[in-house]
């Protein structure tokens, strides 16, 4: 079975109506990717991390009401970094400084879970090949 981690950004792209300066509906490639998931019966992981980025992006109470895309849909599943991941992920992004602490959580969780990690942040797609994470745009899968 196919799964994936969604960055951050995939979220804000649909939420949002996201659109780049060329005028590509970011948030149209979001829509198809989420659906194509759901209708091959993928597994999208999630973290507390993820959850924490959003509650700083989003207003309390859009992010009350997107939470819920969370709890009530049976594609998603919370996963969760260990005390040794967490310690990882420092001790990474001290010696990395192109990744931003989140940005390494979001790999060392994609490969826990043996994910596909979803994101349009071209220096982490490049980067998480060191880590022997898949990284693709959605529009790319």
């Amino acid at each position: 079975m196919t799964s994936y981690y969604v960055d951050t950004c995939i979220y804000l792209n649909l939420w949002k109506k996201e659109v780049d300066e060329s005028g590509n509906k970011l948030w149209e490639s979001a829509k198809n990717f989420f659906e194509k998931a759901e209708n091959e019966e993928a597994i999208i992981y999630y973290s507390g991390f993820l959850l924490k980025e959003l509650i700083f992006l989003l207003t309390t109470e859009e992010y009350l009401q997107k939470k819920e895309l969370f709890d009530s849909s049976l594609n998603f599943k919370k996963t969760i970094l260990s005390k040794e991941e967490y310690e990882l992920a420092k001790s990474i992004s001290k010696a990395n400084k192109q990744l931003s602490f989140y940005d390494v959580i979001h790999i060392l969780l994609a490969k826990k879970t043996n994910s596909i990690l979803v994101t349009r942040d071209r220096i982490l797609i490049q980067l998480s090949k060191d880590y022997s994470v898949e990284a693709r745009k959605p529009e790319d899968l």
